[in-house]
């Protein structure tokens, strides 16, 4: 499945596998991150619904632990766009070194105005 998510992402370019690890990892760690929030909601729905006080304390530290994923979720999106940014930019500077001409000028596209 994940290969088929990163299919169509390089428009002709081959999609560094580098790059491609790091989304594995990331969207690895986001899917465990998003399992324990699952988790997370019903022991808070549960405690909510049996309205037994010490069970409604204990969501106070539910939902704070609930709203610490949700921000290593962000992050970890955050971080990979970054490095997806990073790495087209790398990918985007090795093409263009390679429109270097053999007596090291680069060649240059004039553009048209309207």
């Amino acid at each position: 499945m994940e290969g088929e998510i990163f299919s169509g992402m390089s428009n002709g370019t081959q999609v560094d596998s580098k790059v491609l690890q790091t989304f594995q990892k990331s969207f690895g760690q986001v899917q465990n991150i998003l399992d324990q929030n699952r988790l997370l909601i019903n022991e808070i729905n549960q405690n909510h619904e049996s309205k037994i006080p010490d069970n409604l304390t204990r969501n106070v530290g539910l939902i704070r632990e609930l709203n610490n994923n949700i921000r290593r979720v962000v992050d970890v999106y955050s971080d990979l766009s970054s490095s997806f940014a990073r790495s087209m930019e790398a990918s985007s500077e090795g093409e263009s070194a390679g429109t270097a001409k053999s007596d090291g000028k680069g060649s240059q596209k004039k553009t048209r105005s309207n």
